[in-house]
């Protein structure tokens, strides 16, 4: 399984440069992992390319029920205060947004404090770097 942060999802729900590689990647897997937020997040990212224009109405109402039938079938991390605490930390530690802290802090509970144990697949270069100092063996724009 590896942890799946929402940037690397979203190329999964329109087309963009990574989507074959990504795609390839998410059904080589048995099974993915994402925080709660996830879900939301990707929505943000659907919503934001629609008003720019970039995504049709009817494009972005098929995107969302993409999301939907995948979201189904994710192992989710919940919002439990272990995430909550790691990612006040992430936040003192790393350069990282409100979102990102989560995101990692998420991924570290999902690898139960062994963060070389699963892979984090990202496409956010600050929160890369901040995985990769945490542990993880991270699956980047250079790795696919």
């Amino acid at each position: 399984m590896r942890f799946w942060d929402s940037s690397a999802l979203v190329p999964l729900l329109v087309q963009e440069e990574l989507t074959a590689p990504l795609q390839n990647l998410y059904l080589d897997e048995p099974g993915t992992i994402a925080w709660w937020g996830t879900p939301v997040e990707c929505a943000s990212a659907l919503a934001r390319l629609e008003r720019e224009g970039q995504l049709s109405p009817q494009a972005t109402t098929h995107s969302f029920e993409r999301l939907d039938a995948l979201a189904r079938h994710w192992h989710r991390i919940e919002p439990v205060d272990a995430v909550l605490e790691a990612s006040r930390r992430l936040l003192r530690v790393h350069p990282l947004r409100a979102g990102e802290s989560l995101q990692l802090a998420a991924a570290l509970l999902a690898a139960e404090g062994r963060p070389s144990t699963l892979e984090f697949v990202c496409l956010d270069d600050r929160l890369s770097i901040a995985a990769q100092r945490e542990g993880f063996p991270v699956r980047d724009r250079s790795r696919l």
